[in-house]
């Protein structure tokens, strides 16, 4: 098989930013995942929700020692997340935390408590963390005040566990309110107070970002209109952000999750730090007065839809205002006084038809006249295909390049769809919106879970070379969903999965790496020999040629490259017959199945194993 890149033939530029990453909170992504709170319904506030029977505001919480545990929301720490608990206990009861199934702690390390307390008590508040009939960490805090007071600890563990459960107990018994009940490792993502966990977070920064869109996904719709995300509401002091249930708790295709909140902890400002620290740009979707399509068929009136823009147009300060301004100001109080440097914004998430062309319009007219520098995308629907897609397509043709930058593309198809549309923006108009898909996975059949194995991830892969011979149409490109917590699972596929302790990395994570890690500037002119389910696409940066091939054919190939040697980074498994190759995946237990392998190779010709993605580099 012969190679030839031309490289003085440049073909199209490529987005350096353009491999990114799509974060929603689903599969317990964002509290017991990726943000790095430890304590399951923190504030006592899981009572809202739409389903009557999920309403149970001290979830995850339990009495021990003889207690007894009230719900109140009479004389509240804040209106905002009214609900705490009233303990009535003995010598040594109080209350437990179930935490996710239980804390992680490893020895030696530093964990943060934080709790609101009044009321009236003989002796110590104390808190501990117990591993079977064990104290791994604790402390003590004097009495109680009569008003809320908040009490704060710093505790060392003196073995690691996988298991602990905190407790908040009475050394002589009394009656007390306890509220914001706050357990961190003091080791978080760049040491971040509130910040996320470093296992999670480095796996997103190997990946080299080029942006990162939050916070959904269906999340920003919401299951109604009353349950839609509200970025206002994600900002300032955690206490004081509105606790809200989940619109996965229904809906998904994998595990059911009754009790699935969001306490907002990791919220648009936490959301733009991570972007600072991955050194990504900031991708917003913003709520365009319509819930969830799916869902609900609730709509706010174009006559009220001028709360949904002012939204934006703040959050658009809150990014990039001077601290002079009402919301730079707020987030130069919050720690940021220099600005995010907000680029782009989406205007809705999966929505179609004239309700949301209508909606668009409305917001762009005001975003475009007041903030021109931001570059807005739109939503061509919940397919790739088919009378919506199509519809959102013919409404963007006669528009103003400026109207949208970018069209929001989701596809969730199987891998024969996957291999069949490499050259799906070939013939895209080059004059028009660019392409952002946004979210697209690799599902291979209907059951659930639907597995990440090869198989998926060299799908995938050949598409990417399909983006990146594309360039000048895709401009952004996100796998999705992101994480998967296991036992709280509601979607499948997912790019990490994750417990209490570590991650496990999916093939399909490896190709985003090695595509994360290997972008070129502009893609090069190449001639190859054809060979069936082989794809390629080459570019140049900094003097050096970077190929991307997919051998998706159970026999190897040799490749005459024509230069004087190079490196390799390929993607591939062992089994007995092909079938087995392609099945194979990683587990929790067996992790390391399907990694990258490095090499380097002399002379001008390189071995492309079977079923494998490879990114070759040479001078």
């Amino acid at each position: 098989m012969f190679l030839k890149v031309k490289r003085n033939n440049p073909g199209v530029k490529v987005n350096p930013g353009m491999v990114g990453l799509f974060f929603e909170d689903i599969n317990y992504a964002a509290d017991g995942g990726l943000y790095a709170e430890m304590l399951e319904n923190r504030s006592f506030e899981y009572l809202s929700t739409k389903v009557e029977k999920f309403k149970s505001p001290l979830t995850a919480w339990a009495a021990v020692g003889g207690c007894e545990m009230t719900h109140r929301t009479y004389d509240p720490m804040n209106a905002v997340n009214p609900g705490y608990a009233h303990i009535v206990a003995g010598a040594g009861g109080g209350i437990a935390n179930r935490a996710y199934e239980g804390c992680y702690l490893e020895k030696g390390e530093e964990y943060r408590f934080s709790f609101y307390s009044r009321g009236k008590c003989e002796g110590k508040i104390i808190f501990s963390l117990v591993s079977g009939y064990v104290t791994v960490a604790s402390a003590e805090f004097e009495g109680a005040a009569e008003k809320w007071e908040k009490r704060e600890a710093v505790l060392t563990a003196d073995k690691t566990v996988y298991d602990a459960e905190p407790r908040i107990t009475l050394e002589r018994g009394g009656e007390l309110d306890i509220d914001m009940c706050s357990l961190f490792p003091k080791k978080t993502f760049k040491n971040r107070e509130n910040g996320l966990r470093p296992d999670m977070a480095r796996a997103l920064a190997d990946i080299k970002p080029g942006f990162l869109r939050f916070p959904g996904g269906c999340i920003v719709e919401g299951n109604g209109i009353d349950n839609r995300y509200r970025w206002k509401d994600t900002v300032g002091p955690v206490e004081t952000r509105r606790t809200n249930w989940n619109r996965w708790q229904e809906g998904g295709v994998g595990v059911t999750a009754p009790d699935y909140y969001q306490s907002l902890g990791l919220g648009f400002y936490e959301y733009f730090l991570l972007c600072e620290d991955l050194g990504c740009e900031p991708l917003p979707v913003l709520n365009c007065g319509m819930g969830c399509q799916y869902q609900c068929d609730e709509t706010i009136p174009l006559e009220e839809l001028d709360g949904y823009i002012r939204d934006a147009l703040d959050l658009i300060e809150f990014a990039n205002g001077g601290p002079e301004t009402p919301w730079g100001a707020k987030r130069a109080e919050l720690g940021h006084p220099s600005p995010f440097g907000l680029k782009y914004l989406a205007i809705g998430n999966e929505q179609w038809e004239e309700k949301y062309f209508e909606r668009y319009e409305a917001f762009q007219r005001v975003i475009a006249a007041r903030h021109p520098e931001i570059l807005l995308i739109s939503s061509s629907g919940p397919a790739c295909a088919g009378k919506e897609f199509e519809k959102a397509w013919n409404w963007l043709a006669d528009k103003d390049k400026s109207f949208a930058f970018a069209v929001d593309e989701h596809y969730y198809v199987p891998s024969r769809w996957l291999f069949a549309n490499t050259h799906r923006y070939d013939d895209y108009d080059r004059s028009g919106p660019k392409v952002f898909a946004g979210e697209y996975a690799c599902h291979l059949g209907p059951a659930q879970p639907r597995p990440n194995n090869l198989e998926a991830a060299l799908a995938e892969a050949a598409m990417m070379i399909g983006f990146e011979r594309n360039a000048d149409v895709v401009h952004l490109a996100a796998y999705a969903p992101l994480f998967a917590r296991e036992g709280f699972t509601q979607w499948t596929p997912d790019l990490i999965f994750f417990n209490n302790h570590e991650i496990m990395l999916t093939p399909s994570y490896y190709v985003q790496k090695m595509f994360g890690n290997n972008l070129p500037d502009h893609t090069v002119e190449f001639s190859c020999t054809h060979e069936e389910n082989v794809y390629v696409t080459a570019g140049v940066k900094d003097g050096e040629v970077i190929v991307k091939l997919v051998n998706n054919s159970p026999r190897s190939h040799m490749l005459n490259l024509g230069c004087q040697g190079g490196t390799a980074e390929y993607l591939t498994a062992e089994g007995p017959h092909p079938r087995a190759v392609l099945e194979a995946k990683n587990t929790m237990e067996e992790k390391y199945n399907v990694v990258p392998v490095k090499e380097s190779f002399d002379g001008g010709e390189y071995t492309l194993r079977p079923f494998s993605f490879t990114v070759i580099r040479f001078k």
